[in-house]
């Protein structure tokens, strides 16, 4: 059985919008886990905004990581889009049911996609929160869990990063009926 594994970027009073501002704390050992956790993964899971910005922004890239970036298969939940690019596949219709049965085979990375997360959190559906905590408080945006959200986490790892940024890793340990 394959997992499902959200990753944020998140400021001290819980944002999770536009993570601009994540940027001045970057650093080789935030790339160096950022990398670990795409080595990881075998497919990506994302929103249709997150992907319309990285199918923009990485088929060109010269990054590192790039290459692998690239080439994992992506699956879309849309409703809107027709017709997908980047090696993606586009889920409509019952798409919870069709990420359960992805789950199945596959170690998807959720990257960013706040909608798409709050929808698989509201299912039960992550099995670990991988949460970039910067030093940095915004007072608005959009938030990781909105009001009435609820989560059983268990804390399995912590790393401190070179520029005080916190990486929390959690695990769900209360499994609902799926």
């Amino acid at each position: 059985m394959g997992k499902i594994v959200l990753t944020m970027f998140v400021s001290l009073d819980g944002v999770v919008e536009n993570p601009g501002w994540s940027m001045p704390y970057w650093s080789d050992d935030i790339s160096a886990f950022k990398a670990e956790e795409s080595a990881e993964c075998t497919a990506l899971l994302l929103g249709r905004v997150t992907y319309e910005g990285f199918a923009q922004a990485w088929p060109e890239s010269k990054d590192e990581g790039a290459e692998h970036m690239n080439a994992l298969p992506k699956y879309v939940p849309t409703s809107t889009l027709e017709t997908p690019t980047w090696n993606a596949t586009f889920l409509q219709g019952d798409v919870i049911e069709q990420i359960r049965e992805l789950r199945k085979e596959q170690n998807l990375l959720i990257y960013g996609s706040t909608v798409l997360a709050d929808s698989l959190i509201k299912h039960n559906l992550i099995d670990e929160y991988r949460l970039l905590i910067y030093p940095v408080v915004l007072g608005e945006g959009q938030l990781l869990f909105h009001q009435g959200t609820t989560a059983t986490l268990k804390l399995v790892e912590t790393r401190t990063m070179s520029t005080g940024v916190a990486m929390l890793k959690y695990q769900r340990i209360e499994q609902a009926a799926e």
